[in-house]
């Protein structure tokens, strides 16, 4: 047997190849963009009655028995020291850091405003999926996301002096901010983690870590705390505990193990257009035309992202070198 027996050839990158990832990647992802487009507005309901440190720690606390019930149904053994890292990082950003900051912004921003802010998290999440998960995208891919990213800050900036005739940005959009770079790096981490074990049990890993801490303090939050449990709060808070922060994730880490973290993350820029929409249907929130038209444009930055993609060509592997011959031994 020879050295060369134990090497695993890995199968060629080829565009074939890459669409069938993509494809199921694509569906998944856009069903977890599906689940995520109803958080703001629910989120809004919630902030009606709970402070947003509360629904942080409620919602952490009852996703995490959702997480430990899913783990012992399917058994799944626990990760390794350097998985518990990474888990533990992606819930800092998606358990803890989107969830409060956005809360907060939802205390003086709407849904559908806050939601336009959104679209700044596909460019985000490619960036931190660069940094942290070492994925390789054409520049066409980054010209089309920071033409999207440039189309958002000038709408703030606009709608702002709309307002108040100066350019600054309101409290409301630095937090939404803060939740946007949040969650990018929690879903960086988490594809990443997804790719390993699986999109359910990586979210369902990354929300019991925290437990020790949520749990505690969601009993020490109902004990000393009086909330205004009207049916609007309750139907936010079951929402944002069942679909956003523990069923969405097991489609959408499932589209970023299977199509790419930076590639489906892009799928995110449609969440605003359709958060708009529930805004408007659930909340009755008005917005002006601009809105939309900026929503579309980023939509259509979105396509443009994706068609990049597939446009650039896929490296290929560099075939090995063939083995250099054997000089013959003279005879002595």
């Amino acid at each position: 047997m020879t050295a060369q027996d134990n090497v695993i050839v890995a199968d060629p990158v080829t565009p074939s190849r890459v669409s069938r990832l993509w494809i199921p990647g694509a569906g998944l992802g856009f069903l977890g963009v599906l689940t995520f487009s109803f958080s703001l507005p629910a989120n809004k309901l919630a902030v009606a009655g709970i402070d947003p440190f509360s629904i942080t720690i409620l919602r952490a606390a009852a996703a995490g028995v959702l997480a430990v019930v899913y783990l012992l149904a399917v058994r799944a053994r626990v990760p390794r020291w350097a998985d518990l890292r990474d888990l533990a990082l992606s819930s800092l950003g998606v358990v803890i850091g989107f969830p409060l900051f956005s809360s907060l912004a939802l205390m003086t921003s709407g849904s559908g405003h806050s939601a336009v802010i959104v679209g700044l998290l596909p460019a985000l999440t490619a960036v931190f999926a660069a940094l942290v998960g070492g994925e390789r995208l054409p520049r066409g891919f980054w010209l089309a996301t920071c033409g999207g990213v440039l189309v958002l800050v000038a709408y703030l900036f606009a709608h702002q002096w709309a307002e108040t005739a100066t350019l600054s940005v309101g409290i409301g959009d630095l937090w939404m901010l803060a939740a946007a770079v949040s969650a990018g790096y929690g879903y960086a981490m988490g594809g990443r983690q997804a790719k390993v074990m699986g999109g359910a049990r990586a979210v369902s890993w990354s929300i019991v870590i925290v437990l020790p801490i949520s749990a505690p303090l969601a009993i020490l939050v109902l004990a000393t705390q009086q909330f205004d449990w009207t049916p609007g709060v309750i139907v936010g808070m079951v929402y944002v505990t069942l679909f956003s922060q523990f069923l969405g994730f097991f489609a959408w880490y499932g589209g970023l193990a299977k199509g790419g973290i930076a590639r489906v993350g892009q799928l995110q820029q449609i969440q605003p257009l359709l958060t708009l929409a529930w805004a408007a249907l659930l909340l009755g929130e008005v917005f002006d035309p601009w809105t939309i038209l900026v929503g579309v444009v980023i939509a259509v930055f979105v396509w443009l992202a994706q068609r990049a993609r597939f446009a650039a060509p896929v490296p290929t592997p560099d075939p090995a070198p063939a083995p250099a011959p054997k000089e013959p031994v003279p005879a002595e």
